[in-house]
């Protein structure tokens, strides 16, 4: 999952949105490197952010706001999919297996609940949007996904949030303390790779002052 979001940091740090991460877009050699892959539905995004196609992403993986018509999304739309696939690596199944785009809508609902114009304003203006719905309350992440440890379903919350704008980033979502060994174990690797670059200059220059 590491591997997955710093992947994402590196696709949004360069203004690139993947668009339709699943778990069949991702490539594991066998020393366990992870990539991206298949990046036919990638569009890179500006400011203002563009208007971009409501087409994208299998439909499993594909954020509410998405399934409700926004053509105005942005990063938070891959973190949606980054947090649908870290619950599937815990359970082995879809998360959100909906058979149509109302479906999807109502399964993600059943899960975190229907959103409204108080919790999430402007809402009603989606052209998918249905006065209709049935109206579910919030369920709890560790009844569906009680393997998964508590610092782990914190992170998973703030991937899955319903409302664009609250999801997290990839970097915010890489400095979780779920990811707390990974982080210092990369910091060391870094600090011994500028020790050996700083070696490596220092035998340089000694081995230029040996010439003269």
């Amino acid at each position: 999952m590491w591997q997955l979001l710093r992947g994402i940091a590196f696709c949004h740090e360069n203004r690139v949105l993947h668009r339709d991460l699943k778990p069949q877009n991702l490539l594991i050699n066998n020393q366990g490197q992870l990539k991206l892959a298949d990046f036919g539905l990638a569009r890179a995004f500006g400011i203002p952010v563009n208007t971009f196609s409501n087409e994208v992403v299998t439909l499993w993986y594909r954020a509410p706001d998405v399934l409700l018509g926004s053509r105005t999304y942005n990063t938070s739309i891959d973190i949606w999919s980054a947090g649908c696939i870290m619950a599937e690596m815990f359970t082995g199944r879809p998360l959100f297996p909906g058979t149509t785009n109302e479906d999807q809508l109502l399964k993600i609902f059943r899960l975190m609940g229907t959103p409204s114009e108080r919790s999430w304003p402007g809402i009603s203006t989606f052209p998918e949007y249905k006065t209709s719905w049935p109206v579910y309350a919030t369920q709890e992440l560790r009844n569906l996904l009680p393997q998964v440890d508590g610092l782990g379903l914190q992170l998973l919350g703030q991937m899955l949030q319903v409302r664009p704008e609250m999801r997290c980033s990839a970097q915010q979502a890489l400095a979780h303390p779920w990811f707390a060994e990974f982080n210092a174990r990369a910091q060391q690797q870094q600090v011994g790779m500028q020790q050996q670059q700083q070696q490596q200059q220092q035998a340089g220059g000694m081995a230029g002052m040996r010439g003269f």
